[in-house]
């Protein structure tokens, strides 16, 4: 799968996904300091899942009705680096197919999708 990585999103967690064969962007690598909305449209140009710890997403997606391929909020706060990739890749690996399209929440124990939210 493809993903844009936001700039909130744990080194650990990139590399973990591109370990595992997926292509990842990061926007700490490519343009640093970009706005959420600079972020969006880039995740949409380019046709990747946006994955972020910024909430201010939701209500880019479901305020403002941004159009989005999709987005992954990893809501994993307080656990290590290691830990929230593995959860991360668990939930792409079990999940993939259910992402493109959705807005999915990872959280410890629970991944939550909303397909169908308003795609592309």
């Amino acid at each position: 799968m493809n993903f844009l990585a936001d700039e909130s999103v744990d080194f650990p967690i990139i590399a973990r996904m591109r370990d595992d064969g997926h292509v990842v962007l990061a926007i700490a690598e490519l343009s640093p300091s970009i706005s959420d909305d600079e972020v969006l449209d880039m995740a949409n140009t380019q046709a990747m899942l946006l994955v972020t710890g910024d909430k201010d997403f939701g209500e880019l997606i479901f305020r403002l009705k941004r159009a989005s391929p999709g987005v992954v909020l990893v809501r994993l706060s307080g656990l290590p680096a290691e830990m929230k990739a593995k959860i991360v890749l668990n939930a792409i690996r079990k999940h993939g197919s259910e992402m493109t399209g959705s807005f999915t929440v990872v959280e410890p124990g629970n991944v939550r999708i909303r397909p169908n939210f308003g795609s592309m």
